[in-house]
């Protein structure tokens, strides 16, 4: 039973379907421009000036990208140069340790296990003390994959009051924004715009995650520089994608509360039967992962207790130190599953730790 992926097991609203079908049938089949279709980057720029209170010229500080996946590389490789530091707090979506390192930039960790999953200012301080002038980005995720917490507004803003203060960016990694129980969302672009780059898409919020679609939001200079990049990685998007996009971003806002009503079900149950398993459960407020300290009574290698339930109570789980230093000794499951997968998964998780 597979609880690893991170992929929703909802289908796409129809009406985004149609869109997709309407644009087929429209014969919208030759190349789009490369920042992605106007109708689709002023829905985001509509979208954004929503969520984050900035208004974002859909002409001159959007691009649509080929998933998130390609928002971060895109940026990433866009600021960095070789000998840069970038800042991660840990445990974190492991995609963005190989793409630093591609850019031959150099990867600046900071364990958040010992403060409740979230970057205190203190230890950023301390980081950028250290490190200097050769920090050019941090990336803050949020809700986070593994962990699913997420930031407040004034955790954010302690954050951003000492970002502010250096010559560095934010690249803010928001795809789960939509997701979130109990709280709100604020993005730190509401607060230090200039610096900040947003990273979101559909693939969470709408289950499009074979559409491809996500974006990057920043001020002009970046973009500038950045749809250089993306057109020399990817040329431009699909223009069925992009259309059933823009209509998912324009008429389709409240398509993620179905679904995010069954995630925060899924959480409760599967939360506690793990602890009365005897796992320690973080407590998720986003997303559609959670992450749980592996009993002392068992194995705290997560690779190899991973294996473990993998080969013995066939329960496909990730192992916490796949996402950096401050996730060993957890691990992490995604309750993207249906109802009945994620009860079988309980059901054989809990006999495998009786026996």
């Amino acid at each position: 039973m597979k609880l690893t992926i991170g992929e929703p097991d909802f289908d796409v609203p129809e009406h985004v379907k149609q869109a997709a079908i309407k644009s087929i049938n429209d014969n919208e089949s030759h190349y789009s421009a490369q920042k992605g279709i106007r109708e689709l980057r002023t829905a985001i720029s509509n979208y954004l000036k929503k969520v984050t209170t900035v208004t974002y010229n859909p002409d001159t500080e959007i691009i649509t990208t080929i998933g998130a996946t390609e928002a971060i590389y895109t940026a990433l490789t866009t600021i960095l140069n070789p000998g840069d530091k970038v800042i991660v707090p840990t445990p974190a979506f492991a995609l963005y340790f190989p793409i630093i390192s591609l850019a031959g930039a150099d990867l600046i960790t900071i364990d958040t296990s010992e403060d409740g999953f979230v970057l205190s200012p203190e230890k950023l301080q301390a980081a950028l003390d250290e490190h200097g002038d050769q920090v050019k980005a941090i990336i803050l995720n949020y809700p986070s994959n593994p962990t699913g917490v997420e930031y407040t507004r004034d955790q954010l803003q302690a954050l951003a009051n000492i970002i502010s203060q250096h010559s560095m960016y934010v690249i803010a990694d928001e795809i789960y924004n939509e997701l979130t129980y109990g709280v709100d969302h604020t993005s730190i672009a509401s607060m230090i715009p200039g610096q900040t780059i947003v990273v979101n898409g559909l693939s969470k919020s709408h289950a499009m995650t074979g559409y491809r679609i996500g974006y990057i939001a920043a001020p002009e200079q970046i973009v500038t520089q950045a749809a250089k990049t993306h057109a020399f990685v990817i040329t431009s998007p699909s223009n069925p994608a992009q259309y059933a996009a823009a209509e998912a971003l324009t008429n389709g806002l409240e398509d993620p509360a179905e679904m995010k009503q069954t995630y925060e079900k899924r959480l409760r149950y599967i939360s506690g039967r793990l602890s009365q398993m005897g796992f320690e459960v973080v407590n998720p407020e986003g997303a559609f992962y959670i992450f749980v300290k592996i009993p002392v009574t068992e194995n705290q290698d997560s690779v190899a207790f991973a294996t473990q339930l993998a080969e013995q109570a066939r329960v496909g789980v990730t192992p916490g130190s796949a996402f950096g230093h401050g996730g060993e000794g957890y691990i992490r499951l995604s309750y993207a599953a249906s109802d009945e997968d994620i009860q079988l998964a309980m059901d054989r998780m809990a006999d495998y730790l009786q026996r």
